[in-house]
């Protein structure tokens, strides 16, 4: 690392209160010339079904 400093408190400020936003995701920190230039943060949602196939199979309730 050259000793620049490539973050500041507005960049740390934004992305905790974009993490503290999403359960799941994704986050990536694109860095040009050595600064934080974009911040990409993909919210995942999920859903699973296990619970239905268990009825369905006769193995539930």
């Amino acid at each position: 690392m050259s000793g620049k400093n490539i973050v500041n408190d507005a960049i740390i400020k934004d992305l905790s209160d974009k993490i503290h936003g999403i359960e799941d995701g994704t986050v990536i920190v694109s860095i040009y010339n050595s600064r934080i230039v974009q911040i990409d943060i993909t919210k995942t949602e999920k859903r699973r079904f296990d619970e239905v196939w268990i009825l369905e199979n006769g193995e539930g309730i």
